[in-house]
């Protein structure tokens, strides 16, 4: 199930005009976007088929369902849908089982974002075994609530678990500062109506309205997120 623990608030305790932060998971705090890749090329080696890398930038952001089908499509392999997500799962979560690496940043704007009581929300198209085990090393008390990708109807790209993450806080998603590290999910949170930090990791993103792109997240801190947000009148 989702986890949500709803905070209504028309702005925050100290008079900003940002409501909450709502932020990706693979690629943007951990730094797991590439095993992900690389866990996809051995099974399907294992299956005797090679990935193009130039698939690595389709599949990198958006729900496993999507990944894996293009995928299988792509490669003629031999398994279904179903087997296929269940591996995919099973091996990531080994490979994360010691430990997870953090993307720079992550610790001290978490930290940050705790000190000051700023809602937030982890929101990922992975599935909830995977968070919860990723939460393991980020800290589940750090986020307000988290949606998982196996939770939502629709998951990123379409602005479902944005909206959902936003409703659950009690704030209006324009604003809510989203980060986020690929196009599928930039697309989500802008469709959701929320002001966009991007970090990329995996594929050029250009800056555009309502989207600010920054090389890391040590660039990112608080009153950076707050100037995102227009002020309240």
């Amino acid at each position: 199930m989702t986890s949500t623990v709803p905070a209504p608030v028309a702005r925050t305790a100290d008079g900003h005009a940002l409501q909450a932060v709502l932020l990706d998971m693979d690629g943007t705090l951990v730094d797991t976007e590439g095993f992900w890749w690389e866990i996809e090329a051995d099974i399907f080696r294992e299956l005797g088929h090679r990935l193009d890398d130039s698939w690595r930038d389709i599949v990198v952001g958006g729900p496993m369902s999507r990944s894996a089908a293009f995928l299988i499509e792509a490669t003629g392999a031999a398994i279904g849908l179903a087997e296929l997500s269940v591996l995919l799962n099973e091996r990531f979560e080994a490979r994360i089982a010691d430990q997870v690496p953090l993307m720079p940043g992550a610790e001290r704007l978490l930290s940050e974002l705790a000190r000051h009581n700023v809602p937030t929300a982890l929101v990922s198209a992975s599935h909830r075994r995977v968070i919860d085990q990723v939460l393991l090393t980020l800290g589940r008390d750090r986020f307000t609530m988290t949606v998982a990708g196996d939770e939502v109807p629709r998951t990123k790209p379409h602005p479902d678990p944005y909206l959902l993450a936003a409703s659950t806080l009690g704030a209006h998603p324009s604003r809510c500062a989203v980060i986020e590290d690929t196009a599928t999910g930039v697309a989500a949170a802008e469709a959701a109506g929320c002001r966009v930090v991007a970090v990329p990791s995996v594929g050029r993103i250009e800056p555009a309205p309502g989207r600010t792109v920054v090389a890391s997240l040590e660039d990112v801190d608080l009153p950076f997120l707050r100037s995102l947000i227009t002020p309240l009148n």
